[in-house]
């Protein structure tokens, strides 16, 4: 599986989260993890960090 794949997923799985909160007021990660624990950071974390890899790519129109 490619890096843009993997950032693919992670940002989709994201999105689902965030849909989920905004519709159900339900954040699945939460359900799943728990509420402020370490695992629900770290979920966050890979996240945000795949967001900004993703707008870094599309800034820079995928070139390294």
């Amino acid at each position: 599986m490619s890096t843009k794949q993997i950032v693919g997923w992670v940002l989709a799985i994201g999105a689902l989260n965030w849909g989920l909160v905004g519709l159900l007021n339900m954040n699945l990660v939460e359900v799943l993890l728990g509420a402020g624990s370490f695992l629900t950071k770290i979920v966050y974390i890979v996240v945000g960090l795949a967001g900004v890899y993703k707008a870094y790519m599309m800034v820079t129109g995928g070139k390294k």
